[in-house]
C-alpha cells in the first residue's frame, strides 16, 4: 500500500491481508496459492521502482541550486558587492527561499502528494483555476529553464572546443566549428541527451544525476584544495576584459594581469567593501540591485526535488528532509567558498576574469568539467520536471482533450509523451538561440510559482480547517506572508515589466480555466476562507444596530412544488435587492417512522435549481407533521444572526391547477456548455431534478388530505399568514404568478396596448375597509418601499410605477393627490398617481352595512364550511370589533364590483400589481370568509401580491 491509497480502503486490505496471513490456508486451496504466487511476483516486480529521498529529491536540488553559478558567478557577486553585501545578500536571498521551502515542507506533509509538484501542491489547496494557471506558467518555465541550460553548456563547448569565428586557432583542441547553425545542431543533441535520459525513466535519471552528482562534488572538493595548495601567482585577464575604449591614450592603460595572493589580510581588506564597477561581458554599470538579480539565479532550484514527487517512494517525507538539506549544504557552500575568495584573490581578479576558478585550480579542466556537468544535470531537471508537470495537468482533464494524449505511460508509469511533448518544446526554444531575455522571465516564473506555493500555504492556515494539521509545524502565517512580499520584491527588482506581463498572463490563464474547465472534486479553499469572514462578520452584525436606513427585504419564500413555481421563484429574486433570500420546503413526515432523514436527498436537486435559474438563494427544508408547524420551524430558525428572514412569501391558495415549467427542455436540467463535460461522468453530465409530479397531474395517484392532491387546508393556510404577523414578519401572497414569464414581461411585444412599455401597479389603500381611505399607514409605505425597490432592479428600471388613490365625491380629490405627491417626492420615489372615483363600490358597501339585504350563504368546500359560516353569522355581533371595521359584512357585489375596478384601471395592463393585504380576522373561525374574500377581490388580475406589512422600512432622514 502506498501513501495515496484512501484511508478506508487501506484499512480494509490491511485487515484483510492481516487475517490472510495469521489464517492457515484450508487444504484444498494450497495449489491455487502455489500457482499464483510467481503471478503475484510477477507484477509486483512490474511495479515502477520509486526513488528514495537522497537520490529523488536532495541530488537534483543540489545540482539545480548549484548550477553555473557556483563556478562563474561567485567572484563575480564578493568582485562587486564585497564580502559583507555578499553575505548580506545570500542571507536575504536564502531567507526568501526558505519561507517557501517551510510551505512547501508543510503542505507537502499535510496528505498524500502526486505527480506534478508545486503544480499539485497549489491546485489542490487553491483550486483548478489558481493551480491550472500557475501550472501552466511553471511547466513553460521548465521548458524555457532546459533550453537555456542547453545553450548555456553550447556555449561553454563552443568556448572551450570551438573554432573562433575569424579563424584564429590558439589550441591544438579547438576543433569544432562555430556559428548559428552549429551552435543549434550542438544544442539539439544536447537535448536527445537528455530526452533519451528522460524517457528511460525517472529511475535512470536518478542514477545520471547521482553520477553528475559526484563529479561536481569532486570537482567542489578539487576548488577548497585549491585555495590552500596553490602557490600565489599572476594570471592574465581575458582580452575582453583589457578592452577599455574610454581611457585615453596618453593614461595608463588598464590592467591585463591580476594576483592569486594566497590568504592575506590585505586582500581580505580590500574584498570587504562594494565597489560597483562595469560588466566587461555586457558593458554596463552594475548595482546592487543587478547584482542580486543574477545572484538569486542560483538560488531558484528548490522545487527539483518536488517535481519529482510521483517518482518518491515517501513524498511527505522526503521532500521536507531533502529539500531543507540542499538548502542548507548549498548555503553553506556559498559563504564558505565566498570567504575563500575574498581572502585570497584580488579584486580586479574578480571584477576582470569571472572564470577564475578554473585558472587557480589544481587542474584547470577540472572547473570545465563541472560547469559541463552542472549544466547538463539542470537542464535535464528541468526536462524532467516540465515533463511530469504536463502529464498532472493532463491528467487533470483540466483543459479537455487538449492535452489527452499527455497522459500516456509506459508499462513502468514514465509518461513518454509527456517528455516527448516537453522535448519538442525545448528544441522550438532551441531556436532562438540567445536567451537573455528568456532568462530573466524564466526566474520571474519561478518567483510567481514559489509565491503561489506560500499563498496555498497561507489560505491554508487562515482558513483553519480541522483537517489541515501537517506534521511539519515549523511555519506559521507570517512565514508564508513573507514569503510572498519576498518573491513580489525580488520580480520587480529582476525586471518590472516583466513581473506585471507574467501577473496579467496568470490572471489570463485563471480566467480561461475558469469558465472552460469542468468543476473538479478537489475542495476549494475559497470556500473554507469565505465560511471563515463570513462567521466572523456575521457575529460582527449585531441585530441591536439596525436602522430603518438601511432596511432591506430578507425574504422566506415557500414554495410547495419548484415544478410551477419557476416564476415566482424568479420573480422574488428581482425583489429581494441584495437581501437575504431563502427557498423553504416543508415536507409532511415523522422521523420516528423513518429509517433515514428524507431531506438529505433533495438538496442536490433543489441547489441545481439555484444554479440553473441564476439566484442567489439558500434552501432551507424541514420535515414536519404539518405544513403550518414546518413554516413555524423554518420562520424561527432560518438565517443566523442579523441575518434572518423578515418577509414570508406564500403562494395564494385557490384552485388553479398548477402547471409543470420544469417539462421544458430549458430548464429540465442545468447542463454545462463545457465542451469537455463529455468526460464527466454520466450522472454528472446532466443532474435531473428530482421533483415530485404536480398535483393533478395523470402520473399522481395521491389525492391529498383536502382533495386535489391539497395538503394544506384553507384554515391552516389563513392561521400560517396570522403565525407570520404574530412573529412581526412581514406577509406576501402571490397570485397568478405560475403563467409569469419574467422575459414576456419585461420585453412585450410593440404590438401590446402600451407599445411596449412596462407597468407596476400600487393599490396602497385597504380595499376590504372602504371607510378607510389612508396611505400613509405602515402597510402602505412598506408597498411602495417594495414597488420602489422593484423598479430600482437593473431589469426593471424602464418600468413605470403607477400609483392609484381610491377617493369619494365630497372630498378633496386635489389635496390629496397633492399630498401623495408630496409625500413621494420626500421619499424620492417616481411614480405616476392616478386618482381613482370609487363611489358605487362604496355604496354598495354601506349597502350592506345597512342591512338593506343579506348576505347571500357563500359557497365553502363542503358542509363543514357551511356549517362554520352559519354559525359565524350567529355569533357575529360577539366579534364585532375584532375584524376591523366589519369586514365579515362584506359582500359579494361590493368585492366583485372592486374587481372589475382594478381591471378597468388597467389600461394598458401591468407586468404586476401590488395590493394591501389587510390583517387575517382574529376570530379563527373566519379565516375561510377572510380568504374568500381575497380570493374574490383578486379574482383573473393576473400577476398579483397581496403585500401586509408590519415593520417601517421608509424614513426621510439622511
Amino acid at each position: 500500500m502506498t501513501e495515496r491509497t484512501p484511508l478506508l480502503h487501506y484499512r480494509l486490505s490491511t485487515s484483510v491481508n492481516e487475517s490472510a496471513e495469521q489464517s492457515p490456508p484450508p487444504a484444498g486451496n494450497t495449489v491455487e496459492q502455489d500457482t499464483a504466487s510467481p503471478r503475484r511476483r510477477s507484477t509486483l516486480n512490474r511495479q515502477p521502482q520509486k526513488l528514495s529521498t537522497f537520490f529523488g529529491v536532495v541530488i537534483p536540488t543540489l545540482l539545480s541550486m548549484f548550477s553555473v553559478v557556483l563556478f562563474l558567478r561567485i567572484g563575480f557577486v564578493v568582485g562587486q558587492c564585497g564580502l559583507y553585501q555578499t553575505i548580506a545578500m545570500f542571507l536575504v536571498a536564502y531567507i526568501i527561499i526558505s519561507m517557501t521551502v517551510l510551505s512547501v515542507c508543510a503542505i507537502s506533509t499535510n496528505g498524500a502528494l502526486d505527480a506534478g509538484g508545486a503544480y499539485y501542491m497549489i491546485s489542490r489547496a487553491l483550486g483548478p483555476e489558481f493551480g491550472g494557471s500557475i501550472g501552466i506558467m511553471f511547466f513553460l518555465a521548465n521548458v524555457c529553464g532546459s533550453a537555456l541550460f542547453v545553450l548555456g553548456l553550447v556555449e561553454a563547448i563552443v568556448a572551450t572546443f570551438g573554432i573562433p569565428e575569424d579563424g584564429s586557432v590558439v589550441n591544438s583542441y579547438q576543433v569544432l566549428p562555430s556559428g548559428y547553425w552549429w551552435s543549434l545542431l550542438y544544442g539539439t543533441a544536447v537535448a536527445l541527451l537528455c530526452l533519451l535520459v528522460c524517457l528511460v525513466g525517472a529511475h535512470i535519471y536518478a542514477k545520471a544525476t547521482f553520477l553528475i552528482f559526484l563529479v561536481v562534488m569532486f570537482v567542489l572538493g578539487t576548488i577548497f584544495i585549491s585555495f590552500f595548495a596553490v602557490r600565489p601567482h599572476a594570471i592574465s585577464l581575458p582580452g575582453s576584459a583589457t578592452a577599455n575604449p574610454t581611457a585615453n591614450a596618453t593614461g595608463p592603460g588598464p590592467p591585463t594581469v591580476a594576483n592569486f595572493t594566497g590568504f592575506k589580510l590585505d586582500t581580505l581588506l580590500g574584498n570587504l567593501q562594494a565597489d560597483y564597477t562595469v560588466d566587461y561581458t555586457t558593458g554596463t554599470m552594475m548595482t546592487f540591485a543587478t547584482v542580486f538579480a543574477v545572484m538569486f539565479n542560483g538560488c531558484t532550484g528548490i522545487m527539483a526535488g518536488s517535481n519529482m514527487s510521483g517518482d518518491l517512494k515517501s513524498p511527505s517525507y522526503s521532500i521536507p528532509r531533502g529539500t531543507i538539506t540542499a538548502v542548507i549544504f548549498t548555503f553553506i557552500i556559498y559563504n564558505l567558498l565566498s570567504l575563500l575568495v575574498a581572502c585570497s584573490c584580488d579584486r580586479i581578479l574578480l571584477q576582470k576574469d569571472y572564470s577564475f576558478l578554473r585558472d587557480i585550480n589544481v587542474w584547470n579542466p577540472f572547473v570545465t568539467i563541472g560547469v559541463y556537468c552542472s549544466t547538463l544535470s539542470a537542464a535535464m531537471s528541468n526536462l524532467i520536471g516540465a515533463s511530469r508537470i504536463l502529464y498532472a495537468l493532463a491528467r487533470d482533464d483540466l483543459f479537455g482533450k487538449v492535452l489527452s494524449p499527455a497522459k500516456r505511460t509506459s508499462h513502468s508509469g514514465n509518461p513518454w509523451v509527456s517528455v516527448l511533448i516537453s522535448w519538442f518544446l525545448v528544441q522550438l526554444v532551441l531556436f532562438s538561440g540567445k536567451l537573455n531575455t528568456i532568462a530573466s522571465i524564466v526566474t520571474i516564473f519561478f518567483l510567481l510559482v514559489y509565491a503561489a506555493v506560500d499563498l496555498a500555504c497561507l489560505a491554508l492556515e487562515w482558513a483553519s480547517a480541522p483537517n489541515f494539521r501537517p506534521t511539519f509545524r515549523y511555519f506559521t502565517w507570517h512565514t508564508c506572508v513573507l514569503g510572498i512580499v519576498g518573491c513580489a520584491i525580488m520580480m520587480f527588482l529582476i525586471n518590472a515589466i516583466y513581473a506585471s506581463a507574467s501577473i496579467a498572463f496568470m490572471l489570463l490563464l485563471l480566467l480561461l480555466i475558469h469558465y472552460l474547465s469542468p468543476t473538479s472534486s478537489w475542495g476549494y479553499i475559497s470556500q473554507a476562507l469565505i465560511f471563515h469572514q463570513v462567521r466572523k462578520y456575521l457575529l460582527m452584525l449585531d441585530v441591536r444596530k439596525d436602522h430603518v436606513k438601511f432596511w432591506r427585504p430578507q425574504v422566506l419564500l415557500m414554495v410547495s412544488n419548484p415544478r410551477s413555481s419557476v416564476g415566482l421563484i424568479t420573480f422574488i429574486n428581482d425583489i429581494k435587492k441584495s437581501g437575504l433570500y431563502v427557498l423553504g420546503h416543508v415536507q409532511l413526515g415523522d422521523l420516528d417512522t423513518l429509517p433515514s432523514d428524507p431531506l438529505q436527498s433533495q438538496y442536490d436537486s433543489w441547489l441545481s435549481l439555484v444554479d440553473h435559474l441564476n439566484i442567489k438563494a439558500f434552501v432551507n427544508m424541514t420535515l414536519s407533521d404539518s405544513v403550518r408547524h414546518g413554516v413555524q420551524h423554518l420562520l424561527f430558525i432560518s438565517g443566523l444572526g442579523g441575518m434572518r428572514p423578515n418577509t414570508l412569501v406564500l403562494g395564494f391558495y385557490d384552485d388553479c391547477l398548477p402547471q409543470d415549467k420544469l417539462v421544458d427542455s430549458s430548464l429540465s436540467m442545468s447542463r454545462s456548455t463545457d465542451p469537455s463535460s463529455s468526460s464527466l461522468d454520466p450522472e454528472q453530465q446532466h443532474p435531473p431534478f428530482h421533483f415530485a409530479s404536480l398535483r393533478g397531474s395523470g402520473d399522481r395517484k395521491d389525492s391529498g388530505q383536502f382533495g386535489d392532491g391539497k395538503v394544506l387546508g384553507p384554515q391552516e393556510y389563513v392561521a400560517v399568514i396570522a403565525d407570520a404577523l404574530k412573529m412581526l414578519k412581514n406577509v406576501a401572497l402571490a397570485r397568478y404568478f405560475n403563467h409569469f414569464d419574467r422575459s414576456q414581461a419585461l420585453f412585450p411585444p410593440s404590438s401590446s396596448p402600451g407599445k411596449g412599455a412596462v407597468y407596476v401597479d400600487v393599490w396602497p389603500v385597504n380595499l376590504l375597509r372602504p371607510d378607510s381611505c389612508s396611505y400613509v399607514d405602515t402597510c402602505s409605505l412598506f408597498l411602495l418601499q417594495l414597488a420602489c425597490i422593484l423598479n430600482m432592479v437593473r431589469a426593471w428600471r424602464k418600468a413605470r410605477l403607477r400609483l392609484f388613490l381610491c377617493v369619494e365625491e365630497g372630498r378633496s380629490v386635489r389635496g390629496t393627490e397633492e399630498k401623495l405627491g408630496q409625500l413621494l417626492k420626500e421619499l424620492r420615489i417616481k411614480a405616476n398617481v392616478y386618482t381613482v372615483p370609487w363611489d358605487q363600490q362604496v355604496a354598495l358597501h354601506w349597502q350592506r352595512q345597512g342591512g338593506s339585504g343579506r348576505k347571500q350563504p357563500l359557497d365553502t368546500q363542503d358542509d363543514e364550511g357551511e356549517e362554520e359560516e352559519e354559525m359565524v353569522e350567529d355569533n357575529e355581533d360577539d366579534y364585532v370589533n375584532s375584524f376591523p371595521s366589519n369586514t365579515t359584512r362584506l359582500s359579494d357585489e361590493y368585492l366583485s364590483a372592486v374587481n372589475r375596478l382594478i381591471l378597468e384601471q388597467a389600461r394598458p395592463p401591468p407586468a404586476v400589481r401590488f395590493l394591501y393585504l389587510p390583517r387575517p380576522p382574529a376570530d379563527t373561525r373566519r379565516y375561510t370568509t377572510y380568504l374568500r374574500q381575497l380570493d374574490l377581490m383578486t379574482q383573473g388580475l393576473g400577476p398579483t401580491l397581496l403585500i401586509h406589512g408590519v415593520t417601517p422600512v421608509i424614513t426621510t432622514d439622511l
